[in-house]
């Protein structure tokens, strides 16, 4: 098999400098919530790498390695390879002089080809049916960017036997859900152990990966999103996380899976802003 298509270019581009925005709306247990991170690298990404052109984002892999603040985030780009089939960038962040993510996107345009559907969305009442859930300020600050109505009787720390989370989500300003809003949605619920668990603790990302599907390539679609989040697997203090997003109307958007560590139950602190 070959390792690239034949007719990609493979030259190492001079590295350059971008800006992720973050917004401090966006706040978690002690930092800035990890998919609003990775959405602002790869909005940054895109618009600084010229590689990139107008393509489709293919896939996003990011890499937490500290907690990011509400502070403009610094990245260094490179371009690794840049062909007509494919485009990789590569992106460090630097909060006070030390790295706090590293990550890359690959983006490309759409070309006719085969297609398969093997994720529907499950069959689960509309959003106006589901109630609302309030997830707790001190617990999820960021959660009043988004309304959150679940979809099935599992519920964040309701002690259920499935580690699994399902619900349509809005967000509260209406943006289109576009790559970066998706990636946002991937990561916007609980953890799947939530919905095992009765008492709460901190779960951070440690490395999420999004793949982006073709129902992106012709536009965004905008108000619900289906999503569903699982615990594939748990132990020694790690985790496995599955998330699925849908559009409303049943389109696949994109797949993710993220390695957690699980901490120790302890009170969430907010630091000021």
């Amino acid at each position: 098999m070959r390792a690239s298509p034949p007719d990609s270019t493979h030259a190492t581009h001079a590295t350059s400098d971008a800006v992720a925005r973050i917004d401090p709306l966006w706040w978690s247990w002690a930092g800035a919530h990890g998919g609003h991170v990775a959405a602002a690298a790869l909005s940054a990404v895109r618009d600084h790498a010229a590689a990139a052109g107008q393509h489709p984002a293919r896939t996003l892999t990011t890499h937490f390695l500290a907690p990011v603040d509400a502070r403009p985030l610094p990245l260094t780009v490179t371009v690794p390879s840049a062909g007509r089939r494919a485009s990789t960038c590569t992106f460090t962040g630097q909060q006070d002089g030390r790295p706090v993510l590293v990550g890359s996107a690959v983006f490309g345009p759409g070309r006719p080809g085969p297609s398969y559907e093997g994720s529907t969305a499950p069959a689960v009442p509309g959003a106006p049916e589901c109630p609302l859930l309030d997830l707790p300020v001190g617990l999820a600050p960021f959660a009043k960017q988004v309304e959150i109505r679940p979809a099935t009787e599992d519920l964040p720390l309701a002690g259920g036997e499935k580690a699994e989370l399902v619900a349509w989500v809005r967000f509260a300003d209406d943006r289109p859900l576009d790559a970066e809003a998706v990636v946002t949605l991937t990561d916007v619920l609980p953890p799947g152990l939530y919905a095992h668990w009765r008492t709460p603790r901190p779960v951070p990302t440690a490395e999420l990966t999004v793949h982006f599907t073709d129902a992106l390539d012709d536009g965004a679609p905008r108000g619900w999103a289906l999503v569903r989040i699982r615990t594939e697997q748990a132990g020694s203090g790690w985790a496995v996380d599955d998330s699925t997003v849908w559009s409303a109307d049943g389109r696949l958007l994109a797949l993710a899976r993220q390695a957690r560590v699980v901490q120790r139950a302890t009170a969430p602190v907010r630091e000021a802003l």
